[in-house]
C-alpha cells in the first residue's frame, strides 16, 4: 500500500527538530558572495543560483574527504565578527522559515580563528548572532530555541580547548560537546582524555561515527568514550542480519542512543546508495532512536522540509513517521528533561494536530 502524499506546504508547516546541522555548512549563497567580496577571496562564481549549484555538484563526490574540502569557501567569510554575526543571525532565520523549532547548531571555533579572533570571541560573536537571529524569528511569528555544540577536529590538536569551551559557556547558550572531521584513521578514543573531562563536567556530547568508517568507530564513540548520541551511525547496520541484532546494536537501540541520521549527506559520502534504501527507515522500523537531520543544508542543497519529503515520496514515509522522527529529536536534545517533556507537549504535537 502507498502511503498518501504529503504536499510540501503541509510539510514545511510541521514542527521540527533538527541536532544535526553545521554552522559553516549552511550559509546562504547571497551571503557568501557578499562576504567573500568584503574580504576579498574568491569563489568558484559569484552568482547565488550557480554557487548553490557547484556546492551540490563539489559535494556529491561519494568521498567524505571531498565533501569535507568545499567548506573552504564558507569558512573564509567566517573569520571576522561581521561575517559570524550575520551568518549566524540568518542560520537562525532559515531555520524558523523552515518550522524548525529547536536547533542544535555545531561547529568547530578553531576554524574560525584565522583572522585573528581568539577562541572565546568566536563562541561569543556566534552566541550574540544566534540571540539575534532567535530575537527576530519570534517577533516575526516563528519562535525557534537553538542550543550551541562545539567540535573539536578529530585530526588536529584542539580538541581539549574546545571542550574547555564548551564547559566554559554551558550556561551560555553552548548545550554539549562534539568531534567532527575525517573518521578513518582518527578513532574517537585519541581523545578518551576529553571525553572523560567532559564527563567529570556534566557536559553531555555525540561523536560523529559509523559514516566514513565502520563498526569499531561506533563502539569506540560509545563503549569507551559514552557517547550519548551518535553522529550519522548509519554503519550500525553492519552488526545487524536479516533483522537480528548483534551485541553493538543492540546496546545502542535499548539504551536509546539516538543517531543523527542525514539522509542526503550520506548519499553524497557515499555512506547510503539512495534514499529508498537508506538505513533510516530500516532502522526506524527496528525501534532504534533516529533522528532526521540536514547536517549541511548548503553543501547538501537541503533543508528538513525538502529531508522529510523525499522519505515520504521515496521510502514511503507516513505523517506518523515523521511525528516519530521529530519526537525522538526533542527527547534526545541535549536540554533538561523538563524543558522537553514541554516541547513535545505544548509544541511538537500540538503542531502535528494542527497542520494536519
Amino acid at each position: 500500500m502507498t502511503a498518501p502524499r504529503i504536499d510540501t506546504e503541509t510539510l514545511r508547516r510541521l514542527p521540527k527538530a533538527v541536532l544535526h546541522d553545521h554552522l559553516d555548512g549552511g550559509p546562504r549563497p547571497a551571503t557568501v558572495i557578499e562576504l567573500a567580496a568584503a574580504v576579498g577571496h574568491t569563489l568558484p562564481t559569484t552568482d547565488p543560483d550557480e554557487l548553490a549549484a557547484w556546492y551540490v555538484e563539489a559535494a556529491n563526490s561519494g568521498d567524505l574527504v571531498r565533501y569535507i574540502a568545499t567548506f573552504e569557501h564558507t569558512l573564509a567569510v567566517m573569520q571576522t565578527r561581521e561575517g559570524l554575526l550575520r551568518v549566524a543571525e540568518e542560520y537562525v532565520l532559515d531555520l524558523a522559515a523552515d518550522g524548525v523549532v529547536y536547533a542544535e547548531v555545531r561547529y568547530a571555533p578553531e576554524l574560525n580563528t584565522r583572522g585573528g579572533l581568539a577562541l572565546a570571541e568566536v563562541v561569543e560573536t556566534v552566541q550574540e548572532g544566534l540571540a539575534a537571529g532567535v530575537a527576530k524569528a519570534a517577533a516575526a511569528g516563528t519562535p525557534v530555541r537553538v542550543g550551541t555544540l562545539l567540535c573539536g577536529m578529530r585530526m588536529f590538536d584542539r580538541v581539549g580547548e574546545a571542550a574547555e569551551l564548551a564547559v566554559t559557556y554551558r550556561d551560555a547558550g553552548v548545550v554539549g560537546f562534539d568531534i567532527a572531521g575525517a573518521e578513518d584513521g582518527f578513532p574517537p578514543a585519541d581523545h578518551l582524555a576529553t571525553f572523560e573531562h567532559l564527563r567529570a563536567e556534566s557536559v553531555p556530547f555525540t561523536i560523529h561515527a559509523g559514516e566514513a568508517y565502520g563498526l569499531p568507530s561506533i563502539h569506540q564513540a560509545v563503549q569507551v568514550c559514552g557517547a550519548q548520541r551518535l553522529g550519522h551511525g548509519v554503519r550500525i547496520t553492519e552488526d545487524i542480519v536479516d533483522g537480528k541484532l548483534g551485541r553493538l546494536a543492540g546496546w545502542v537501540r535499548d539504551r536509546r542512543i539516538a543517531l543523527e541520521m542525514c539522509p542526503t549527506s550520506n548519499l553524497q559520502t557515499g555512506a547510503a546508495t539512495s534514499i529508498a534504501e537508506h538505513p533510516i527507515t530500516a532502522l526506524k522500523d527496528l525501534g532504534f532512536r533516529v533522528t532526521l537531520n540536514t547536517d549541511n543544508r548548503l553543501v547538501s542543497g537541503t533543508t528538513m522540509t525538502r529531508e522529510m519529503g523525499l522519505l515520504v515520496e521515496e521510502a514511503g514515509w507516513t505523517v506518523e513517521d515523521l511525528r516519530t522522527v521529530t519526537v525522538n529529536a526533542v527527547k534526545s536534545a541535549f536540554l533538561p528533561f523538563d524543558e522537553r517533556k514541554a516541547l513535545i507537549e505544548d509544541v511538537i504535537l500540538p503542531g502535528y494536530a494542527e497542520a494536519l
